[in-house]
């Protein structure tokens, strides 16, 4: 009779309460009570019983004594280990031990302290190990933390520490049995039971299990897990007692047979039990599936059935030696099949040897270096594979083995191809897939003869050498993909029929016509494709990424031609005979240079037309009437501006089913033409010059089920449209359509965008058709829904409606620098496996956070970090960790839980903020991705990434890291046929080939930073970087940029989930922290901002001379008294803004001849009180400047110099925000003051270059209404003329307020003896070079003016 231990169940109930604070102090190092210190004392057990979280699998945090947290933080080598107890019942006390230890402490002094024997490791909630005596539990929990990428030995003391981090590993002190996961459950249920064939034991109610070929029977009453008996009814018998009604009796066989009764409620159930149980013990059983169980031995009950054939023990742990182990399966006498892969051998069992009746051995994935030799002995053995090992040669009494016909050596050690196989004249596949071969041997395979398909993907081939003419003729099949091959040359072999060689550095190709069928030569650097004699026999032809200029001249007279594939090539021409062929049924020539197609005379049976991103102007007259089996017509990102016909008189013999013409020039007159096709399914229109669609066209196109008519100007939607009654999708985005359409009425609309358009109201009918999932009707400004069609919308399955403009500083201040458009779009698929996170206003509101996540097939995981990552991310910024956004991803990872053990996503993260050290910095940009999001910045018109694509087939680093980890890689560039993504959050299970440790880059942000694009995996397939970024850069509205990326990848082929989220940039004047905030810089091209204006001075503005509101008086004095400064910068001014002097931030250096207004005269400032006017640093007077009570007042012109030479300078010159100016070298700024009499005054006074030493102090933007650190700010909507009450500043939210100017007579700037002499000589040469000024301004056509103040 076995027993299986027990493992964990659910916990609907709390347990016990934990010990007080007190009790847990005292259970810590140097005391024994509530613990046990190890014989060594290099440990401490602490029993902790912790309530469940709700999850099956996860712990809320234990609660830590101070004296256990003053132990921790002295050594980051301590730690913490959760074990589990072996039964996990609700009702046990003994749940969780918290064992204190370091590095060192290894599981034998573990289990000496818990009284244990053994102690069990699980990883993701999968498979369950015994570790050895020697191992070290919280170096393995270190060593898996660092794996995923934590580096701060702190922090992962941390994270080792959070019971949380169970869901990914977990140690058990008795090896846990979860029933739950038996995936062979026949039958279960509670009944009475009673053990043996006589009365002595009694009668309780007990689980049942009736499971694969065995019966289950609890230990305790309700418990799905605990000790569970399990009976064997191979060979038994089930038999109905005669004493007891509704009762059968189990018995197993064998000489030492035990027996259950178990007794039924009813007669249906009872015969339903004897029925199946029956089936059971009569099973003649040859196939045994034991994988995923994680054994260490066979049941014995197993070695009773002689008839065994095939037996798997994948994923197990089987030991060598003992009972049940590998030298025990010799007893299966009859055993032909053995599946031994992943059971962490590390060598190979000799024993396995002895199994002389096997004829097929998988022994994959078990690290073995070497084969022994006495592998020789398995003569029958047909099928051996070896893959993911670390073997490096074969030996040579495998020669020995004529029977065997597939050998698998993929993802090996080996340099060469084995030379052994030349005798195993059976074997016709040589798989070497993943090795470390640099050269493609073609005389070693001229030695094979036998060999007829060679697998070489993944390797390190650079060449392929020939020692000799002769030619082979027995290899049929080729693949060589993803190598590094620049010529390949196999015209030696003749009977080559199909050849892979995708993404290697090929330029030239060479082959034999002679028998090839298929050529898949895409993404290389091809600029000729050789093939001779002309292959008769081709079927398809794919060189699509190449760089092609035209069509091969064989390819044109390939007789039996059926697809060809040369898009994303530098062809300018397509030749005839190609359109013409009587065999091409699919062509793809999208994104060349083409600017017609031939002209059609004879009828063709092409099906499939791709001519995408091409200079076509005009399609060939006759397409649709030679064509008459096209169905599928993609001309978008053309030229057109017209179609064909494709009728000639009333009738229409045209098949086409999907046509889409997005991103042309098409206008009205192109409609009628459509009519023609009458079996149109899928009809794109999106992004033409659409104004009205004629309702009597639309009322003929009666088979359309989705029409996209978005990016037009589009008034209305005809009401024909009611006509079309198999319509599921209607996209209408971006147009001017102010009357919703009558399409709720039609039985089998599905989904409707009629987002950023000019919709006023909306007449529904009572009742909304079933099948409505989703209405977008955001971006409708003048939309009012009343609460009567909100209560009819409730029913649709996703509503989107614009939400309330909000009232709240924040979002007034978050809409001045960014704003954000999200785009989702399900595609042919029927559920969204994409979310977006958007937070414009994070933290203080100072702040955003944007984000995508991408589930490929579960939606799931996208939805949960959602929901989360921000708060993670909140948690990580605050603890000022520099490696916040890599442990916000890791700390994301954790917190999927039991969801992230099986499923996975890709996620991109952007953070904007400014520097926390510096909050008067610049805003930068941190970007952290896994997967294949992906965040693009426009910078300056430019496309700039940010992110990095981690796939095996674009980044080459990490597909030799899952290399070397001897992961398998399928055919389809997916790590074990489950992902193409390395790095992504989930997939535990996966690890460690499947990491969640992300790319980072960071970059600050400037003001030629126009756009943020995100997007995900399909967005960016269909999408380049520069075709996204011209596309929407002209767009004002974010949304409306999102749903046309999202659209113009669906026009483009994308058939799955896609998601785009536009964030517009407006890194400006608002959001530096420079004086200079009554200048404008441009903004960013295409996104001007709604809430500054360019300042024009004019005569009477007096705007020209305003006083920087920011400057306190001690920042004035400084200026004037020449302290020191070590601030240098660079940017532009437009050239009607006149520049000033004022701080830098990083977004606007200081041009080298910038100049620096004069200051309105009666603008003066508080300086009596240190809170509101002086730092402590500036609360003595400054050298060279003489105050006349508490006011400063600017009377004359004052220049601070180092040395006593000044030099001239004329008015500055016009400087572009996107120039770049270099920097000034000197120890300070380059200054000019400008001499103004009166705030009305126009005389512009010409200043003196000086290079002044301005006192350095941080800066802040005047938008967020917080102090200098030494003076308030006034926002240029107060007036100009403002005057400062210390008192009264700090107790305002924004630190000012404006009141009626006064002038004080009295109060006067006192220069200096030593200066003014200086000083009289510049106002009378500032007088002079003004009145040259006044003359050539003089014919200036006055402009008109324009204020940003309030008036």
């Amino acid at each position: 009779m076995g027993e299986a231990g027990p493992g964990p169940g659910p916990g609907p109930g709390p347990r016990e309460a934990p010990q007080p604070e007190e009790d847990e102090a005292a259970a810590a190092p140097g005391g024994a009570r509530g613990g046990r210190a190890g014989p060594r004392g290099g440990i401490r057990v602490l029993k902790r019983n912790v309530k469940r979280n709700g999850s099956r699998s996860c712990l809320n945090r234990s609660r830590f004594g101070s004296r256990e947290r003053d132990w921790l933080k002295e050594d980051v080598g301590r730690g913490c280990v959760y074990i589990y107890g072996g039964d996990s019942s609700v009702t046990a006390s003994s749940d969780l031990h918290l064992v204190l230890c370091t590095v060192d402490t290894p599981v034998s002094e573990i289990c000496d302290g818990e009284e244990r024997e053994n102690l069990f490791l699980q990883l993701h909630g999968d498979l369950v190990r015994r570790l050895e005596p020697t191992e070290k539990p919280l170096q393995i929990v270190y060593d898996y933390l660092a794996g995923l990428g934590f580096e701060d030995p702190a922090r992962m003391q941390e994270e080792a520490a959070n019971s949380d981090l169970s869901c990914m590993i977990r140690f058990y002190s008795e090896k846990p049995c979860q029933v739950e996961q038996l995936d062979r459950i026949l039958l279960s249920g509670v009944y009475n039971v009673r053990k043996g064939k006589t009365q002595l034991h009694k009668w309780a109610e007990r689980l049942v299990i009736l499971c694969g070929t065995c019966l289950i029977v609890s230990s305790v009453k309700d418990s799905h897990t605990g000790k569970m008996h399990i009976l064997p009814l191979i060979g038994g018998k089930v038999e109905e007692m005669k004493r007891r009604q509704y009762t059968l009796a189990f018995t197993s066989a064998g000489a030492q047979a035990q027996t259950y009764h178990v007794s039924f409620e009813t007669l249906a159930e009872c015969q339903r039990w004897h029925r199946q149980a029956s089936t059971v013990a009569s099973l003649r059983l040859s196939m045994v599936d034991l994988s995923c169980y994680s054994l260490e031995e066979v049941p014995e009950h197993l070695f009773y059935s002689q008839d065994i054939t095939y037996l798997n023990l994948r994923h197990n742990f089987m030991r060598p030696s003992g009972a049940g182990s590998l030298d025990s399966l010799c007893r299966f006498s009859q055993l032909k099949s053995l599946n031994l892969s992943h059971n962490r051998l590390g060598e190979f069992p000799v024993s396995l040897c002895e199994i002389s009746t096997l004829t097929e051995l998988n022994i994959s994935c078990n690290g073995l270096h070497h084969l022994p030799s006495q592998i020789g002995k398995l003569l029958n053995l047909q099928t051996f594979l070896l893959d993911g090992n670390f073997l490096t040669s074969l030996p040579e009494e495998l020669g020995s083995l004529q029977q065997l016909s597939c050998l698998g050596l993929s993802f090996n050690n080996f340099c060469e191809l084995p030379a052994i196989c030349e005798k195993l004249i059976l074997l016709d596949k040589l798989a070497l897939a993943g090795n470390l071969l640099e050269t493609l041997d073609l005389a070693a395979l001229n030695r094979m003869s036998h060999i007829k398909n060679v697998d070489l993907r993944l390797n390190n081939l650079k060449r392929a050498a020939v020692d000799s003419l002769e030619g082979n003729k027995s290899v049929t099949y080729m693949d060589l993909r993803d190598n590094q091959l620049t010529c390949l040359d196999l015209s030696s072999l003749s009977s080559l029929e199909q050849l892979h060689c995708e993404r290697n550095k090929l330029k030239e190709l060479t082959l034999s016509g002679f028998s090839l069928r298929a050529l898949y030569a895409n993404s290389n650097c091809l600029t000729a494709v050789s093939v001779y004699p002309v292959p008769g026999q081709l079927t398809s032809l794919e060189l699509s990424h190449n760089q092609l200029q035209c069509v091969p001249d064989w390819a044109c007279e390939a007789k039996k031609l059926e697809v060809l594939d040369v898009s994303y090539n530098l062809l300018v021409e397509l030749p005839s005979r190609i359109l013409s062929s009587l065999s091409l049924r699919k062509l793809m020539v999208g994104h060349n240079h083409l600017q017609t197609l031939p002209p059609l005379l004879e009828h063709i049976p092409l099906e499939v037309l791709d001519l995408q991103h091409n200079l076509v102007t005009k399609l060939p007259e006759t397409l649709f009437l030679k064509a008459l089996n096209l169905r599928y017509l993609n001309a978008s990102a053309n030229s057109l501006e017209s179609l064909p016909s494709a009728c000639t008189g009333e009738e229409s013999l045209s098949t086409l089913q999907l046509l889409y013409l997005t991103n042309n020039n098409l206008t009205d007159q192109c409609i009628p033409v459509l009519v023609g096709h009458l079996n149109l399914r899928i009809l794109h229109l999106a992004n033409n010059n659409l104004q009205t669609f004629p309702a009597s066209k639309l009322s003929k196109l009666e088979r359309l089920e989705e029409l996209n008519l978005s990016g037009n100007k589009l008034k209305t939607i005809p009401t024909t449209v009611a006509s079309c009654k198999l319509l599921h999708t209607l996209i209408a985005h971006s147009n001017e359509i102010s009357i919703f359409p009558e399409i709720l009425h039609l039985p089998h609309i599905q989904f409707v965008d009629l987002s950023c358009n000019e919709l006023t109201e909306i007449l529904i009918p009572e009742a909304l058709p079933g099948a409505l999932q989703e209405l977008d009707l955001t971006g409708n400004t003048n939309l009012v829904l009343e609460h009567k069609t909100l209560d009819i919308f409730s029913h649709i399955t996703t509503l989107k409606i614009d939400a309330k403009p909000s009232l709240t500083a924040d979002s007034g201040l978050t809409s001045t620098f960014w704003s954000h458009g999200v785009a989702e779009m399900a595609g042919q698929r029927n559920k969204l496996c994409v979310s977006s996170l958007a937070l414009g206003s994070f933290a203080e509101g100072v702040e955003a956070v944007y984000g995508m996540f991408d589930g490929d097939k579960n939606e799931e995981l996208p939805r949960l970090l959602q929901c989360t990552m921000a708060d993670v991310l909140l948690e990580e910024v605050q603890q000022s960790d520099m490696m916040f956004m890599s442990n916000t991803f890791l700390v994301s990872h954790r917190k999927l839980g039991m969801a992230g053990q099986k499923l996975g996503c890709s996620a991109v993260l952007c953070y904007i903020r400014r520097d926390v050290a510096d909050p008067a910095s610049s805003f930068s940009l941190t970007v952290a991705n896994v997967g294949t999001c992906q965040a693009i910045l426009c910078r300056n018109g430019k496309p700039l990434p940010l992110s990095k694509v981690f796939s095996l087939e674009q980044c080459l680093e990490e597909a030799k890291r899952v290399k070397e980890q001897k992961a398998i890689i399928t055919e389809d560039n997916k790590v074990n046929g489950v992902t193409c993504c390395t790095r992504m959050l989930g997939c535990t299970y996966l690890h460690p080939w499947i990491l969640p440790k992300p790319h980072i880059s960071s970059i600050p942000l400037t003001v030629q930073d126009e756009l943020l694009l995100l997007g995900n995996k399909a967005l960016w397939e269909y999408l380049s970087y520069t075709e996204a970024v011209s596309a929407v850069r002209h767009l004002h509205d974010p949304l409306a940029a999102a749903k046309k990326l999202c659209t113009l990848a669906q026009s483009y082929g994308c058939q799955d989930n896609v998601g785009a989220m536009v964030v517009c940039l407006n890194i400006s004047e608002d959001s530096c922290t420079c004086e200079m905030h009554g200048l404008t810089l441009p903004g960013p091209g295409g996104f001007s901002s709604t809430t500054t204006k360019l300042v024009t001075p004019s005569s009477s503005s007096g705007i020209a001379s305003e006083f920087s509101s920011e400057l306190s008086a001690s920042e004035v004095s400084s200026e004037v008294g020449s302290t020191a400064s070590d601030e240098h910068s660079a940017a532009g001014l437009e050239g009607s803004s006149l520049p000033r002097q004022e701080r830098r931030c990083s977004l606007h250096p200081v041009p080298p001849s910038s100049i620096f207004q004069r200051q309105p005269s009666c603008a003066t400032f508080s300086s009596n009180q240190s809170d509101n006017g002086l730092d402590s640093d500036d609360e003595q007077p400054v050298e060279g400047v003489m105050t006349n009570g508490s006011k400063v007042e600017v009377e004359v012109d004052i220049h601070c110099c180092k040395g006593k030479g000044l030099e001239f300078e004329p008015p500055a010159a016009e400087y572009s925000s996107s120039a770049a100016v270099p920097e000034d070298d000197s120890d300070g700024l380059v200054l000019m003051i400008q001499r103004q009499n009166s705030v009305n005054s126009n005389t512009a006074q010409a200043g003196v270059k000086e290079k002044c030493e301005l006192q350095k102090s941080p800066s802040t933007c005047c938008l967020y209404g917080k102090k200098l650190s030494n003076g308030s700010i006034v926002p240029l909507e107060e007036s100009l003329d403002l005057i400062e009450v210390a008192t009264e500043a700090p107790k305002k939210k924004t630190g000012y307020f404006a009141a009626p100017s006064q002038m004080e007579p009295e109060d006067q700037f006192v220069v200096p003896p030593d200066l003014e002499e200086e000083v009289k000589e510049q106002m009378k040469q500032h007088q002079e070079n003004g009145a040259d000024q006044e003359q050539k301004e003089e014919p200036a056509v006055a402009l008109p003016e324009e204020f940003d103040t309030a008036l």
